[in-house]
């Protein structure tokens, strides 16, 4: 019976204990033995080792004969794609506030993310047992952010489980049940809010059932992946698979579909089951044997907009015999990462490799771990960047004829988009790989004559382009009011521009600004850890396309451009950049018989340039008592063929002088 059910989620800021009061929670009610090691939903061994939450991990329980579903999500910035997902398979979350830290800057945006799905929130403070521990100060923080009463909070250690029963309690008492949504026609319809790979199971996808029930051997429809199959196994996660009879309504677990591949079972999608099954009534089983499952979609729920990427970069394989593993290995990994994207490309300098994109950097290097552990491929990432959106004067370039990297409007309603905190349905034409973006509605028209650029080498000429749009992150802190000084001095390197302050108490800021997301997502962060002595935390969201002075900066070597080194950077920031670049390759490329000239250019304007000088031979040693004019006759000739040889020789580039121009960023 749904009334017996609860489903809710923790959300919280990186580190405040989501995972260890999960755990707290599986062992009261029973769900596991006494955990031999912390989070126990944490299956990943990166998880394990980081002590972060990376994929969010339903469980399910029962407090006095109560069903409870939980679903644990992650804390950090880069993985708010995971915790959007958990909130729309809940009713209630439990919001965990660390006692000794206070409110932070991911408990914010998570909270804000529920709000905007209004959700009921339990407030929970967490570490009271600790000697820095204030909850006198945090309660004030959270009856001003959320509204409730300190009274009303819950203070408990979800280390100890101290107070974890009546956080159980609430959520029995405090939560509704979920509601029946039956739809005519249809026999049940369940939304699928993630989904995974299983080396025996094929494809597992996790759903909540919102109405009728679920069992094995069911046929099921998914009307935007257009796709039909026959249920093979059901069941819970306890929070291992345990199989079941069915799933009924209100109920979260998971189903087996017998596909291999997770792009079969979108996130987002809608798994219905007809009504009469033998005798189709509403809907013509004709349609749907032939792949036509439009009419299918009045009765979809609304789902979720793909993974956007924001932050791209090149991977190569370190030993180039290791591509064919390299991308057997990304087929993989996107069984179970379906936010990491990847396409085939070709460089000059580095040989085969991919174009892929990350949700930021932390995603970006977890990757690059699991490439390394699980896969035993040890690979190159160059130097992060972003998508820069390019309006150009005409379409004359080739890859507006073929398409490639074209963003168009056409009639659908597959992917939502949120600007702000408004709704706004986009429709995206073929070239689905290119909806990473949300476009401000701004710039929305006109989209035909605009291209999404990556990299500097992908850059149409300057007299074909109009405008370069760049994007903007909305970037909010919490910090100490003493380190004022040293984040004003940070920010001022940053093009920042403010937009408000609060103050959480006497002590403590919440300063949210607008910053480009090409400048941030490089070394900021870093230095915002370090300029207030790890005190201060950050949360940023793309925002935004802003109009800005971007140009692309080569490098040339001996006179060609080396496509590898290309960027995209700040008109203000151009020569800097470049006279950097200049100098470092100086000192490694090696010496050739001719001198090597390198320049950086903007728009083939040389700003920056060095000069590694040529490697002498004496070939006057062997001269000794000869004819002065025998000596110059010997130097003018070694002097013409220099000459000759600068023209028509290469500067052979090791691969090396790439892997440490990269990896230094």
């Amino acid at each position: 019976m749904s009334h017996q059910i609860r489903n809710f989620c923790i959300i919280a800021h990186i580190d405040h204990g989501k995972s260890t009061l999960a755990d707290r929670m599986l062992e009261m009610t029973g769900a596991v033995k006494k955990v031999d090691h912390a989070q126990t939903l944490d299956t990943m061994d990166i998880e394990q080792e980081r002590g972060i939450t990376i994929k969010m991990t339903p469980a399910r329980m029962t407090w006095k004969w109560v069903e409870l579903n939980l679903i644990d999500t992650p804390g950090h910035v880069d993985f708010q794609y995971e915790v959007s997902r958990s909130l729309s398979a809940v009713e209630w979350v439990v919001l965990l506030i660390d006692a000794s830290q206070g409110i932070q800057a991911q408990t914010l945006s998570v909270l804000y993310a529920a709000i905007n799905q209004w959700l009921t929130i339990i407030p929970v403070m967490n570490k009271i047992d600790l000697p820095a521990a204030n909850p006198e100060r945090v309660g004030k923080e959270i009856e001003h952010l959320v509204g409730i009463s300190a009274d009303e909070i819950i203070g408990i250690s979800a280390k100890t489980g101290m107070n974890v029963d009546k956080v159980l309690d609430a959520v029995i008492e405090k939560i509704s049940a979920p509601q029946d949504e039956i739809v005519d026609g249809l026999a049940s319809r369940a939304l699928i809010f993630d989904s995974v790979y299983d080396a025996y199971r094929g494809v597992v996808v996790y759903v909540k059932v919102l109405s009728g029930s679920l069992k094995i051997g069911d046929t099921v429809f998914l009307p935007y992946s257009e796709k039909s199959f026959a249920l093979t196994e059901v069941g819970h996660l306890t929070p291992k698979y345990q199989k079941d009879a069915e799933l009924r309504q209100g109920q979260i677990g998971y189903l087996c579909t017998g596909q291999k591949s997770v792009r079969d079972a979108k996130i987002g999608d809608t798994v219905m089951q007809l009504a009469g099954m033998q005798n189709l009534e509403s809907i013509n089983q004709t349609e749907i044997r032939r792949g036509d499952y439009t009419s299918l979609l009045p009765h979809a729920v609304h789902g979720f907009s793909k993974a956007k990427p924001f932050v791209y970069a090149w991977v190569y394989p370190i030993d180039t015999v290791e591509y064919d593993k390299l991308k057997e290995a990304f087929s993989k990994l996107t069984l179970n990462d379906s936010a990491v994207s990847y396409e085939h490309e070709v460089s000059k300098a580095l040989g085969l490799g991919f174009r892929c994109g990350f949700l930021g950097m932390l995603h970006m290097d977890i990757v690059k771990e699991r490439l390394s552990r699980e896969y035993g491929i040890e690979t190159l990432f160059t130097t992060p960047t972003v998508a820069y959106i390019i309006k150009a004067k005409s379409r004359t370039d080739e890859r507006f004829k073929s398409g490639r990297n074209v963003i168009e409007m056409v009639t659908s309603t597959l992917f939502m988009h949120v600007i702000g905190n408004f709704a706004s349905w986009l429709s995206i034409s073929q070239y689905e790989w290119e909806n990473e973006f949300t476009l401000s509605t701004k710039y929305e028209k006109d989209l035909h004559d605009r291209l999404v650029v990556r990299s500097g080498a992908d850059m149409i000429p300057r007299w074909d382009i109009d405008q370069i749009y760049e994007p903007i992150a909305e970037v909010e802190i919490v910090w100490p009011q003493e380190y004022a000084g040293a984040i004003m001095k940070l920010v001022q390197e940053y093009r920042w521009s403010m937009m408000s302050m609060e103050y959480l108490d006497e002590t403590r800021v919440v300063w949210r600004y607008e910053m480009p997301m090409g400048e941030m997502i490089v070394d900021f962060y870093d230095r915002l850890k370090s300029a207030t002595k790890w005190y201060a935390t950050l949360n940023y969201e793309f925002k935004k396309y802003k109009l800005a002075d971007m140009v692309t900066l080569d490098v040339m070597i001996n006179g060609e451009v080396v496509e590898a080194f290309s960027l995209i950077v700040h008109e203000s920031k151009a020569y800097t950049i470049g006279s950097d670049i200049c100098e470092r390759l100086k000192d490694l490329i090696p010496k050739h018989l001719f001198a090597i000239p390198i320049q950086a250019a903007v728009w083939s304007k040389i700003i920056a340039r060095e000069t590694i000088s040529a490697q002498r031979k004496d070939v006057i040693a062997k001269c000794y008592g000869w004819d002065i004019s025998r000596k110059r006759k010997l130097l003018e000739k070694q002097k013409e063929g220099k000459k000759k040889m600068k023209a028509m020789g290469n500067v052979n580039v090791p691969s090396d002088v790439f892997i440490k121009m990269v990896t230094k960023g």
